[in-house]
């Protein structure tokens, strides 16, 4: 409920207006104006809860209620406080049939207060007040008020869209579909048929108000009920087919959202003006100001099936064969921009990692200075072991653990009772091309490991010419006999 409050001061002197505001004489009325409004932010009795605050504002609205009547603030500075004593006179005829409806208007200079509308008091709209100050409200209507401007505000409007994260990676943009009240074409936004006029409101005179009681020196009034406090009603009948008197219609639209590169999951993005238009049909002052809402866009980004991610870092995970981790190589990674090769150090544990600056995802909010920056692409490798052995690999396994001195690695294939069998013994030596001839893969494999097939040849031009010797010896010792 749209409250005015009514204050007055304590019967007697006047204090001095510009001293209490702080303002010269030479002051102008925006100057006066802009006093006041930090004067009553500052004291507002339900803002500051000082002893002193309740008087200090009761005493900047006294002085801004005296110098920003031009009549008043003359005949101040031309008599001074005297000319606002408390035996100012009183007419009997304010709340008659022609006054102004106010029993106190008489009081033209107590205080400070009185004036044509003023009653026993400034009459101040404290909500509009603070929306000032705050940078508006949604909507505020004072009467008579010199710093009243009234302003409407349309709602904001919040979607979500799904991104890829490659998209939030690169940049999109994506096509938002909305429903915003637009401002309805047909009445222009007055809410009312053509030729139709809003009238003025007759439980409240237009005013928009009522006065409840009078109590203490207040006055307080509360909205009126038959107009809404606006003031005024629209004839039976006269509002807008189209519309209903709001002035507004919802209106399907698409609005074309520009998402960067770098966005996270769970960020807002938000487009100006692309909100809803305010009902203009309810609205007070035909030729108030008017701002629509904004759009607020909610991301969310979907995960990736590779990459994960830390702030503007990108985190992959490569798993390596144990052969490669143990003789080092070179391994495909992917990025954001397509795959590169990297080169993977002998040793390589699992654990250990590796950056590529600057091929992480674009940092947001950079200086121009330095825009254009990325965040880094960090691998960590996991060495990858086989669940399963071939023979083969077991056998070359084990001689590597026999290789390495490794006492501790099981030992399935018996590779030693080989060596045994191997060995020479007290009868007579087989040819050794006969026992190397049928032996298998991994036995040959074994053998050249352990330099058995050194000594043997394979050249049937080197055999014929030892068998040729072998045979001229015999000869040679018969002849000399």
């Amino acid at each position: 409920m749209l409250q005015h409050f009514h204050a007055s001061t304590p019967l007697g002197a006047t204090k001095d207006p510009y001293s209490v505001l702080g303002v010269g004489k030479s002051a102008s009325t925006s100057e006066i104006k802009k006093a006041y409004y930090a004067l009553a932010k500052k004291y507002h009795p339900d803002t500051n809860k000082e002893p002193s605050a309740k008087a200090r504002f009761a005493d900047a609205q006294s002085a801004y209620e005296l110098l920003s009547d031009p009549q008043k603030k003359a005949t101040y500075d031309t008599y001074g406080s005297a000319a606002f004593d408390q035996n100012a006179g009183f007419d009997p005829n304010a709340g008659q049939p022609g006054g102004d409806g106010n029993p106190f208007s008489g009081f033209a200079g107590f205080g400070g207060f009185g004036g044509g509308s003023g009653g026993f008091g400034a009459e101040v709209n404290f909500e509009e007040l603070f929306g000032a100050f705050g940078g508006g409200g949604r909507r505020g209507r004072g009467r008579n008020q010199p710093f009243q401007e009234e302003m409407l505000v349309g709602e904001n409007i919040e979607v979500q869209t799904n991104i890829s994260f490659m998209d939030a990676a690169q940049g999109v943009n994506k096509d938002i579909t909305v429903t915003p009240q637009v401002t309805c074409r047909t009445c222009t936004g007055s809410g009312l048929k053509k030729g139709v006029k809003k009238e003025k409101c007759k439980p409240c005179g237009g005013q928009g108000t009522r006065v409840q009681f009078v109590q203490q020196g207040f006055q307080v009034s509360s909205t009126c009920l038959a107009c809404g406090g606006q003031g005024q009603t629209i004839p039976r009948g006269g509002n807008c087919n189209t519309c209903y008197g709001e002035g507004v219609v919802r209106e399907r639209k698409t609005v074309n959202v520009d998402i960067p590169g770098g966005v996270e999951d769970g960020m807002r993005l938000r487009v100006t003006g692309e909100g809803d238009t305010p009902p203009t049909g309810s609205a007070i002052n035909p030729n108030a100001q008017i701002s629509r809402g904004d759009l607020y866009v909610f991301i969310r980004v979907a995960p990736d099936s590779k990459f994960s991610r830390s702030g503007s870092d990108i985190l992959y995970t490569s798993t390596i064969p144990f052969t490669t981790a143990a003789l080092g190589g070179e391994v495909t990674v992917p990025t954001l921009e397509g795959e590169v090769k990297v080169k993977i150090s002998t040793g390589t544990s699992t654990g250990d990692k590796i950056t590529l600056g600057g091929m992480g995802m674009k940092k947001l909010n950079t200086s121009s200075r330095r825009g254009g920056q990325n965040g880094d692409l960090k691998v960590e490798f996991k060495v990858g072991m086989p669940k399963h052995l071939s023979i083969n690999q077991r056998t070359i396994l084990e001689m590597l653990a026999d290789e390495m001195n490794d006492d501790s690695a099981k030992r399935v294939m018996n590779i030693k009772s080989m060596k045994a069998d191997e060995t020479p013994s007290s009868s007579p030596k087989p040819d050794p091309k006969e026992a190397h001839k049928n032996e298998g893969f991994l036995k040959s494999a074994w053998h050249k490991l352990t330099h058995q097939h050194d000594n043997l040849t394979e050249d049937p031009k080197v055999e014929e010419k030892k068998d040729a010797s072998e045979k001229e010896e015999p000869k040679r010792a018969s002849g000399s006999g």
